[in-house]
Protein backbone atom coordinates (compact mmCIF):
# COMPACT_ATOMS: atom_id res chain seq x y z
CA UNK A 1 0.00 0.00 0.00
CA UNK A 2 3.09 2.08 0.71
CA UNK A 3 3.64 2.15 -3.04
CA UNK A 4 0.91 3.46 -4.37
CA UNK A 5 0.70 6.24 -1.82
CA UNK A 6 4.37 7.18 -3.03
CA UNK A 7 3.15 7.32 -6.33
CA UNK A 8 1.32 10.14 -5.58
CA UNK A 9 4.33 12.28 -6.26
CA UNK A 10 4.90 11.94 -10.05
CA UNK A 11 1.52 12.74 -10.45
CA UNK A 12 1.86 15.78 -8.00
CA UNK A 13 4.70 16.90 -10.69
CA UNK A 14 2.23 16.28 -13.51
CA UNK A 15 -0.41 18.53 -12.14
CA UNK A 16 2.49 21.21 -11.38
CA UNK A 17 3.66 20.79 -14.84
CA UNK A 18 -0.05 21.53 -16.46
CA UNK A 19 -0.18 24.43 -14.10
CA UNK A 20 3.18 26.23 -15.05
CA UNK A 21 3.46 25.19 -18.87
CA UNK A 22 1.84 28.22 -19.56
CA UNK A 23 2.01 28.40 -23.39
CA UNK A 24 -0.25 31.63 -23.17
CA UNK A 25 1.45 34.02 -20.84
CA UNK A 26 4.63 35.09 -23.27
CA UNK A 27 1.43 36.50 -25.60
CA UNK A 28 -1.59 36.88 -23.65
CA UNK A 29 -1.70 40.82 -23.63
CA UNK A 30 -0.97 40.70 -27.04
CA UNK A 31 -3.82 38.62 -27.61
CA UNK A 32 -6.43 40.46 -25.56
CA UNK A 33 -5.28 43.86 -27.49
CA UNK A 34 -6.08 41.71 -31.20
CA UNK A 35 -9.57 41.14 -29.68
CA UNK A 36 -10.06 44.81 -29.49
CA UNK A 37 -9.52 44.93 -25.37
CA UNK A 38 -7.27 47.80 -24.06
CA UNK A 39 -5.10 47.91 -21.09
CA UNK A 40 -7.78 49.13 -19.03
CA UNK A 41 -9.95 46.10 -20.14
CA UNK A 42 -6.87 44.05 -19.21
CA UNK A 43 -5.81 44.73 -16.09
CA UNK A 44 -9.69 45.13 -14.82
CA UNK A 45 -9.91 41.24 -15.94
CA UNK A 46 -6.42 40.20 -14.14
CA UNK A 47 -8.04 42.25 -11.34
CA UNK A 48 -11.45 40.05 -11.06
CA UNK A 49 -9.51 37.03 -11.48
CA UNK A 50 -7.07 38.08 -8.36
CA UNK A 51 -10.71 38.74 -6.78
CA UNK A 52 -11.64 35.55 -7.24
CA UNK A 53 -8.76 33.92 -6.05
CA UNK A 54 -8.49 36.07 -3.00
CA UNK A 55 -11.88 35.00 -1.91
CA UNK A 56 -11.91 31.55 -2.61
CA UNK A 57 -8.71 30.54 -1.25
CA UNK A 58 -9.31 30.11 2.56
CA UNK A 59 -12.73 28.07 1.68
CA UNK A 60 -11.32 26.24 -0.64
CA UNK A 61 -8.36 24.97 1.66
CA UNK A 62 -11.06 24.38 4.04
CA UNK A 63 -12.97 22.52 1.58
CA UNK A 64 -9.78 20.18 0.95
CA UNK A 65 -9.82 19.46 4.33
CA UNK A 66 -13.29 18.27 5.14
CA UNK A 67 -13.95 16.77 1.78
CA UNK A 68 -10.73 15.70 0.25
CA UNK A 69 -7.29 16.37 -1.04
CA UNK A 70 -8.02 14.54 -4.46
CA UNK A 71 -11.66 15.62 -4.94
CA UNK A 72 -10.43 19.24 -4.28
CA UNK A 73 -7.44 18.23 -6.89
CA UNK A 74 -9.66 17.00 -9.43
CA UNK A 75 -12.20 19.94 -8.95
CA UNK A 76 -9.48 22.42 -9.77
CA UNK A 77 -8.00 20.58 -12.64
CA UNK A 78 -11.06 20.18 -14.85
CA UNK A 79 -12.22 24.07 -14.26
CA UNK A 80 -8.48 25.27 -15.26
CA UNK A 81 -8.84 22.54 -18.42
CA UNK A 82 -12.53 24.33 -19.08
CA UNK A 83 -11.14 27.76 -18.45
CA UNK A 84 -8.72 27.27 -21.65
CA UNK A 85 -11.06 25.86 -23.61
CA UNK A 86 -13.31 28.61 -22.95
CA UNK A 87 -10.16 30.61 -23.94
CA UNK A 88 -9.94 29.15 -27.19
CA UNK A 89 -13.33 29.97 -28.65
CA UNK A 90 -13.65 33.40 -27.33
CA UNK A 91 -13.46 36.78 -28.52
CA UNK A 92 -14.89 39.56 -26.38
CA UNK A 93 -14.21 40.60 -23.17
CA UNK A 94 -17.13 38.88 -21.76
CA UNK A 95 -16.13 35.56 -22.84
CA UNK A 96 -12.48 35.91 -21.03
CA UNK A 97 -14.28 37.44 -18.49
CA UNK A 98 -15.86 33.84 -18.08
CA UNK A 99 -12.90 31.80 -18.57
CA UNK A 100 -10.83 34.03 -15.69
CA UNK A 101 -13.61 33.55 -13.37
CA UNK A 102 -13.08 29.84 -13.97
CA UNK A 103 -9.30 29.75 -14.17
CA UNK A 104 -9.22 31.53 -10.57
CA UNK A 105 -11.85 29.17 -8.39
CA UNK A 106 -9.60 25.93 -10.49
CA UNK A 107 -6.54 27.63 -9.02
CA UNK A 108 -7.98 28.17 -5.68
CA UNK A 109 -8.99 24.34 -5.70
CA UNK A 110 -5.24 23.29 -6.45
CA UNK A 111 -3.28 25.65 -4.73
CA UNK A 112 -2.28 24.30 -1.16
CA UNK A 113 -4.53 21.11 -1.80
CA UNK A 114 -0.91 19.91 -3.92
CA UNK A 115 1.00 20.62 -1.10
CA UNK A 116 -1.39 19.02 1.55
CA UNK A 117 -1.49 15.58 -0.68
CA UNK A 118 2.19 15.87 -0.78
CA UNK A 119 2.86 15.94 2.94
CA UNK A 120 0.22 13.26 3.61
CA UNK A 121 1.39 11.10 1.23
CA UNK A 122 4.77 10.92 2.77
CA UNK A 123 3.48 10.98 6.19
CA UNK A 124 1.34 7.54 5.15
CA UNK A 125 5.20 6.02 3.89
CA UNK A 126 6.98 7.81 7.28
CA UNK A 127 8.59 9.97 4.78
CA UNK A 128 7.52 13.28 6.08
CA UNK A 129 10.84 14.52 6.39
CA UNK A 130 11.24 14.51 3.19
CA UNK A 131 9.03 17.37 2.56
CA UNK A 132 10.72 19.79 2.08
CA UNK A 133 13.09 17.91 -0.57
CA UNK A 134 9.93 16.93 -2.68
CA UNK A 135 7.89 20.57 -2.32
CA UNK A 136 11.65 21.86 -3.57
CA UNK A 137 12.31 19.69 -6.77
CA UNK A 138 8.26 20.08 -7.94
CA UNK A 139 8.69 23.83 -7.75
CA UNK A 140 11.96 23.05 -9.54
CA UNK A 141 10.24 21.45 -12.12
CA UNK A 142 7.49 23.99 -12.67
CA UNK A 143 9.90 26.73 -12.97
CA UNK A 144 11.91 25.15 -15.79
CA UNK A 145 8.18 23.96 -17.29
CA UNK A 146 7.68 27.95 -17.05
CA UNK A 147 10.59 28.92 -18.50
CA UNK A 148 10.34 26.11 -21.62
CA UNK A 149 6.94 27.75 -22.10
CA UNK A 150 7.67 30.73 -22.61
CA UNK A 151 9.97 30.03 -25.58
CA UNK A 152 7.31 27.48 -26.92
CA UNK A 153 4.00 29.87 -26.36
CA UNK A 154 6.28 31.95 -28.55
CA UNK A 155 6.71 29.95 -31.62
CA UNK A 156 3.20 29.01 -31.70
CA UNK A 157 1.96 32.59 -31.57
CA UNK A 158 3.52 32.98 -35.09
CA UNK A 159 1.12 30.57 -36.25
CA UNK A 160 -1.37 33.05 -34.71
CA UNK A 161 -1.87 34.29 -31.25
CA UNK A 162 -4.78 31.75 -30.96
CA UNK A 163 -2.79 29.23 -31.38
CA UNK A 164 -1.29 28.64 -27.82
CA UNK A 165 -4.82 28.78 -25.90
CA UNK A 166 -5.76 26.09 -28.12
CA UNK A 167 -3.01 24.21 -26.84
CA UNK A 168 -3.24 25.49 -23.33
CA UNK A 169 -6.30 23.29 -22.95
CA UNK A 170 -4.28 20.36 -24.02
CA UNK A 171 -1.60 20.79 -21.04
CA UNK A 172 -3.84 21.42 -18.71
CA UNK A 173 -6.12 18.47 -19.63
CA UNK A 174 -3.05 16.35 -18.50
CA UNK A 175 -3.95 17.39 -14.55
CA UNK A 176 -6.75 15.27 -14.99
CA UNK A 177 -6.14 11.90 -15.30
CA UNK A 178 -3.44 12.74 -13.02
CA UNK A 179 -5.81 13.83 -10.31
CA UNK A 180 -8.20 11.09 -10.74
CA UNK A 181 -4.95 8.33 -10.38
CA UNK A 182 -4.17 9.84 -6.96
CA UNK A 183 -4.60 7.76 -3.79
CA UNK A 184 -6.08 10.49 -0.83
CA UNK A 185 -4.26 9.10 2.18
CA UNK A 186 -7.31 9.91 4.92
CA UNK A 187 -6.07 11.54 8.10
CA UNK A 188 -4.24 9.64 10.96
CA UNK A 189 -6.31 11.04 13.60
CA UNK A 190 -9.37 13.15 13.61
CA UNK A 191 -8.68 16.78 14.22
CA UNK A 192 -11.38 19.42 15.31
CA UNK A 193 -11.91 22.18 12.60
CA UNK A 194 -10.97 25.83 14.17
CA UNK A 195 -14.22 26.96 12.51
CA UNK A 196 -14.28 30.73 10.46
CA UNK A 197 -13.88 32.76 13.90
CA UNK A 198 -10.84 31.39 14.95
CA UNK A 199 -9.61 32.68 11.10
CA UNK A 200 -10.96 36.20 11.50
CA UNK A 201 -9.00 36.03 15.40
CA UNK A 202 -5.48 34.95 13.49
CA UNK A 203 -6.43 38.20 10.91
CA UNK A 204 -6.97 40.23 13.53
CA UNK A 205 -3.77 39.62 15.36
CA UNK A 206 -1.46 40.03 12.14
CA UNK A 207 -3.14 42.86 10.94
CA UNK A 208 -3.86 44.92 14.07
CA UNK A 209 -2.60 43.53 17.84
CA UNK A 210 0.88 42.73 16.32
CA UNK A 211 2.12 45.90 14.79
CA UNK A 212 5.43 44.06 13.83
CA UNK A 213 4.33 41.19 12.04
CA UNK A 214 1.36 43.80 10.75
CA UNK A 215 3.87 46.02 8.81
CA UNK A 216 6.16 43.30 7.28
CA UNK A 217 2.97 41.95 6.26
CA UNK A 218 2.27 45.29 3.94
CA UNK A 219 5.65 45.40 2.63
CA UNK A 220 5.99 42.01 1.39
CA UNK A 221 2.63 42.78 0.39
CA UNK A 222 3.39 46.19 -1.89
CA UNK A 223 6.14 44.36 -3.03
CA UNK A 224 4.33 41.02 -4.40
CA UNK A 225 1.53 43.80 -5.68
CA UNK A 226 4.15 45.23 -7.61
CA UNK A 227 5.99 42.37 -9.12
CA UNK A 228 2.95 40.99 -10.09
CA UNK A 229 1.39 44.50 -11.83
CA UNK A 230 4.83 44.61 -14.09
CA UNK A 231 4.17 41.26 -15.65
CA UNK A 232 1.27 42.52 -17.16
CA UNK A 233 2.99 45.64 -19.03
CA UNK A 234 5.99 44.02 -20.25
CA UNK A 235 4.24 42.26 -23.32
CA UNK A 236 2.95 45.70 -24.55
CA UNK A 237 5.86 47.66 -23.30
CA UNK A 238 7.96 44.81 -26.03
CA UNK A 239 5.65 45.36 -28.90
CA UNK A 240 6.00 49.39 -28.53
CA UNK A 241 9.66 48.57 -29.17
CA UNK A 242 8.36 46.40 -32.83
CA UNK A 243 9.75 42.97 -31.13
CA UNK A 244 8.43 40.21 -33.21
CA UNK A 245 6.23 37.69 -31.09
CA UNK A 246 9.20 35.08 -30.80
CA UNK A 247 11.51 37.54 -29.20
CA UNK A 248 9.19 38.64 -26.62
CA UNK A 249 8.83 34.54 -25.73
CA UNK A 250 12.69 34.55 -25.65
CA UNK A 251 12.58 38.04 -23.49
CA UNK A 252 9.95 36.20 -21.21
CA UNK A 253 11.47 32.98 -20.43
CA UNK A 254 14.63 34.75 -19.75
CA UNK A 255 13.35 37.80 -17.49
CA UNK A 256 11.18 33.91 -15.03
CA UNK A 257 14.85 32.07 -15.45
CA UNK A 258 16.54 35.57 -14.12
CA UNK A 259 14.28 35.07 -11.10
CA UNK A 260 14.99 32.14 -10.07
CA UNK A 261 18.77 32.21 -10.64
CA UNK A 262 18.66 35.05 -8.40
CA UNK A 263 16.22 33.32 -5.92
CA UNK A 264 19.09 30.54 -5.18
CA UNK A 265 21.50 33.51 -3.62
CA UNK A 266 18.90 35.46 -1.99
CA UNK A 267 20.16 33.74 1.18
CA UNK A 268 23.67 34.93 0.80
CA UNK A 269 22.71 38.29 -0.11
CA UNK A 270 20.21 39.15 2.71
CA UNK A 271 22.85 37.55 5.21
CA UNK A 272 25.36 40.08 3.87
CA UNK A 273 23.62 43.23 3.54
CA UNK A 274 21.45 42.44 6.63
CA UNK A 275 17.99 42.95 6.98
CA UNK A 276 17.35 46.87 6.92
CA UNK A 277 19.86 47.15 4.05
CA UNK A 278 17.89 44.38 2.19
CA UNK A 279 14.82 46.02 2.73
CA UNK A 280 15.55 49.13 1.36
CA UNK A 281 17.37 47.67 -1.58
CA UNK A 282 14.35 46.04 -2.61
CA UNK A 283 12.07 49.09 -2.41
CA UNK A 284 14.36 51.23 -3.57
CA UNK A 285 14.95 48.60 -6.61
CA UNK A 286 11.67 47.71 -7.60
CA UNK A 287 10.83 51.59 -8.05
CA UNK A 288 13.49 52.02 -9.67
CA UNK A 289 12.81 49.42 -11.91
CA UNK A 290 9.39 50.79 -12.99
CA UNK A 291 10.71 54.36 -13.43
CA UNK A 292 13.83 53.73 -15.42
CA UNK A 293 12.04 51.04 -17.47
CA UNK A 294 9.18 53.58 -18.07
CA UNK A 295 11.97 56.67 -18.79
CA UNK A 296 14.08 54.91 -21.05
CA UNK A 297 11.66 53.70 -23.83
CA UNK A 298 14.21 51.97 -26.12
CA UNK A 299 15.96 48.78 -25.95
CA UNK A 300 17.74 50.06 -23.00
CA UNK A 301 14.65 49.88 -21.03
CA UNK A 302 14.94 45.74 -21.57
CA UNK A 303 18.31 45.84 -18.94
CA UNK A 304 16.33 47.89 -16.28
CA UNK A 305 13.47 44.99 -16.41
CA UNK A 306 15.77 42.46 -16.30
CA UNK A 307 17.74 44.67 -12.92
CA UNK A 308 13.86 44.69 -11.53
CA UNK A 309 13.61 40.91 -12.05
CA UNK A 310 17.06 40.44 -10.19
CA UNK A 311 15.64 42.09 -7.36
CA UNK A 312 12.06 40.17 -7.50
CA UNK A 313 14.70 36.96 -7.22
CA UNK A 314 15.71 38.41 -3.88
CA UNK A 315 12.33 39.92 -2.41
CA UNK A 316 10.17 37.29 -3.07
CA UNK A 317 11.65 34.60 -0.53
CA UNK A 318 13.39 37.14 1.90
CA UNK A 319 10.14 39.21 2.55
CA UNK A 320 8.50 35.76 3.30
CA UNK A 321 11.09 35.12 5.41
CA UNK A 322 10.62 37.95 7.10
CA UNK A 323 7.28 37.16 8.01
CA UNK A 324 7.84 33.80 8.82
CA UNK A 325 10.69 34.44 11.42
CA UNK A 326 7.92 36.13 13.57
CA UNK A 327 4.86 34.04 13.05
CA UNK A 328 3.88 31.20 14.97
CA UNK A 329 3.67 28.04 13.39
CA UNK A 330 0.09 27.25 14.07
CA UNK A 331 -1.29 30.17 12.73
CA UNK A 332 1.41 30.47 9.89
CA UNK A 333 -0.32 28.86 6.91
CA UNK A 334 -3.52 31.77 7.42
CA UNK A 335 -1.16 34.41 7.79
CA UNK A 336 0.79 33.53 4.53
CA UNK A 337 -2.67 33.70 2.89
CA UNK A 338 -3.56 37.30 4.52
CA UNK A 339 -0.23 38.54 2.64
CA UNK A 340 -1.36 37.00 -0.54
CA UNK A 341 -5.02 38.39 -0.01
CA UNK A 342 -3.52 41.76 0.65
CA UNK A 343 -1.08 41.24 -2.95
CA UNK A 344 -4.77 40.31 -4.61
CA UNK A 345 -6.19 43.55 -3.15
CA UNK A 346 -3.77 45.88 -4.11
CA UNK A 347 -3.34 44.95 -7.45
CA UNK A 348 -7.26 44.90 -7.94
CA UNK A 349 -7.29 48.39 -6.90
CA UNK A 350 -4.04 49.81 -8.64
CA UNK A 351 -3.66 47.31 -11.40
CA UNK A 352 -7.43 49.46 -13.26
CA UNK A 353 -6.04 52.81 -12.75
CA UNK A 354 -2.57 52.32 -14.47
CA UNK A 355 -4.24 50.71 -17.50
CA UNK A 356 -6.80 53.34 -17.69
CA UNK A 357 -3.89 55.76 -17.47
CA UNK A 358 -1.83 53.61 -19.89
CA UNK A 359 -5.15 53.88 -22.36
CA UNK A 360 -4.87 57.74 -22.04
CA UNK A 361 -1.12 59.03 -21.76
CA UNK A 362 1.78 56.10 -22.63
CA UNK A 363 2.60 52.91 -21.21
CA UNK A 364 5.88 55.06 -20.03
CA UNK A 365 4.33 57.53 -17.48
CA UNK A 366 2.01 54.80 -16.63
CA UNK A 367 5.51 52.35 -15.06
CA UNK A 368 6.96 55.90 -13.79
CA UNK A 369 4.21 56.76 -11.87
CA UNK A 370 3.43 52.89 -10.64
CA UNK A 371 7.12 53.35 -9.66
CA UNK A 372 6.08 56.36 -7.52
CA UNK A 373 3.03 54.89 -6.03
CA UNK A 374 5.05 51.46 -4.80
CA UNK A 375 8.21 53.46 -3.69
CA UNK A 376 5.68 55.90 -1.09
CA UNK A 377 3.94 52.74 -0.31
CA UNK A 378 7.01 50.57 0.47
CA UNK A 379 8.96 53.54 2.09
CA UNK A 380 5.79 53.92 4.56
CA UNK A 381 6.37 49.99 5.22
CA UNK A 382 10.23 50.41 5.94
CA UNK A 383 9.86 53.67 8.28
CA UNK A 384 7.27 52.16 10.32
CA UNK A 385 9.22 48.44 10.17
CA UNK A 386 12.01 50.68 11.56
CA UNK A 387 9.49 52.28 14.54
CA UNK A 388 9.00 48.64 15.48
CA UNK A 389 12.11 46.83 15.84
CA UNK A 390 13.66 49.96 17.80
Amino acid sequence: MSSTYSGNIPKLYLIKIAKWFMLTMPVIVLFYQENGLNMQDVLTLKAIYSVAVVILEIPSGYAADVWGRKKSLILGAILGCLGFIIYSFSYEFIGFLAAELILGIGSSFISGSDSAMLYDSLLKINKEDQYLKQESRIMSVGNFAEALAGIAGGSLALISLRTPFIFQSFIAFIAIPAAFLLLDPKSLATKPKAGFIHILSIVKFALWDNVKLRWNIVLSSVIGSATLTLAWFIQPYLKDLNMEVSAIGVIWTLLNLTVGAVALLAYKIERYLGKRRTSLFIVVGISLGFILTGWFHSLIGIAFLFFFYFVRGIATPVLKDYINRITASEMRATVLSVRNFIIRICFAVIAPFLGWYNDHFSISSALIIAGIIFFILGSISLIFIGKTEK
